[in-house]
């Protein structure tokens, strides 16, 4: 008797283990490969080129300079390509400038610095308060304190379309973008500002970016001071000797026409930056007050990739505004590194008992801090 084999059945069974195993296959295809891409993107990162060394102290001309404060710069900034202006915000003195050739250029875009100019204009055009919380997706919203700290872009895009092109320009001129910092600053170029939105990305990339700026350290310097002293706006002088030193005399170039408490409302946020935000790098000694904000983005006019660190301290009774400002041909550099030599900066100054005459102890703002909200951020 002949047994008859049903093969359809069996056929079946085989092409399904066969499936299987080929979809098991490319599973583990897939996976490896997902593994191999996150390696090479690991490793890319760990291979990004660096700019070559230089000295950044080249001609440079320092008569005049407090050399404690310089040598803490110099020390800092090592071998970067950069400058460093340190400025007394109580009188507009420029203590010493690193790298005077580059901080004395015509400028170069400001990157997310530019958002202290925001912030200041949305303040006193009641856009926002403080405390208004802007919803900028379905999970995400923020404040200014949250939104300066973590530098959210979204945000000032949002509050540059709402002041428009002509009350962002009256505000940045008011903060002395667009002219000379100094009076009498031998070399000194001034920053440019655009007499037209930007094409592409208009008013929220001019407001979070800066797109559509030019700026010296020299005006950043003089802006942060502004913001340090409560809103006076001082010309910068840099004596270049000690007669020069001792007839220096403070000059205005103007106050500035603010929201009362706006600057008060910038500051929790620039203060947040380097507790919990962009600039922690700067955060040398938790007991110390610093503010300030980091800036990230490429110059193409300059063919550069930038770095801003703008800050100041205040220690006791003493107080003092630092620039950091770094340019690379290649991506090496970020606010946050940026940041750090800051910090270096302030620690040298710390180990050489710099701030150690201030007796007063200054109350810090952390604890008013409020809870910073997960975001996408631009340094």
């Amino acid at each position: 008797m002949r047994r008859t084999i049903c093969v359809a059945p069996l056929l079946a069974a085989l092409l399904g283990l066969a499936a299987g195993a080929a979809a098991q296959q490319t599973a583990v295809s897939r996976a490896s490969a997902v593994k191999k891409a996150k390696t090479a993107k690991t490793a890319k990162k760990k291979r990004l080129p660096k700019a070559p060394p230089v000295d950044p102290t080249a001609g440079d001309n320092p008569d005049g300079d407090d050399l404690t404060v310089r040598r803490a710069a110099v020390d800092a900034l090592g071998d970067q390509a950069g400058s460093i202006v340190v400025v007394d915000p109580s009188n507009g003195r420029i203590l010493t400038m690193v790298n005077q050739k580059l901080a004395l250029q015509s400028g170069f875009t400001p990157c997310s610095t530019i958002k202290l100019v925001t912030s200041l204009a949305a303040l006193t055009e009641h856009v926002v308060e403080k405390d208004t919380n802007l919803r900028l997706g379905r999970y995400m919203q923020f404040n200014m304190t949250t939104a300066l700290a973590k530098s959210n872009n979204e945000y000032f895009a949002a509050l540059g379309n709402k002041l428009g092109f002509e009350r962002v320009v009256h505000y940045a001129q008011m903060l002395g973008l667009g002219e000379k910092a100094g009076l009498d600053v031998d070399g000194e170029q001034p920053g440019t500002i655009t007499d037209a939105p930007p094409k592409w990305g208009g008013m929220g990339l001019m407001t979070s970016f800066g797109e559509g700026f030019s700026m010296t350290p020299l005006e950043l310097a003089a802006l942060l001071s502004s913001i340090a002293n409560g809103g006076t706006l001082y010309y910068l002088q840099y004596p270049k000797s000690e007669a020069g030193i001792e007839a220096f005399s403070p000059q205005v170039k103007r106050t500035l026409e603010i929201a009362p408490n706006g600057i008060d409302d910038i500051k929790l946020g620039m203060r947040g930056a380097v507790e919990i935000g962009t600039a922690r790098r700067a955060n040398y000694d938790p007991n110390e007050n610093i503010f300030g904000k980091t800036g990230t983005c490429t110059d193409f006019r300059a063919g550069s990739h930038m770095g801003w660190f703008g800050s100041f301290i205040e220690s006791g009774k003493r107080q003092l505004v630092v620039v950091v400002m770094l340019t690379s041909p290649v991506k090496s550099v970020s606010g946050p590194l940026a940041s750090g030599v800051a910090g270096a900066f302030y620690r040298n100054l710390s180990d050489q008992k710099y701030f150690a005459s201030a007796d007063i102890s200054m109350k810090s703002e952390k604890s008013d801090l409020p809870e910073i909200l997960v975001c996408c951020s631009h340094h």
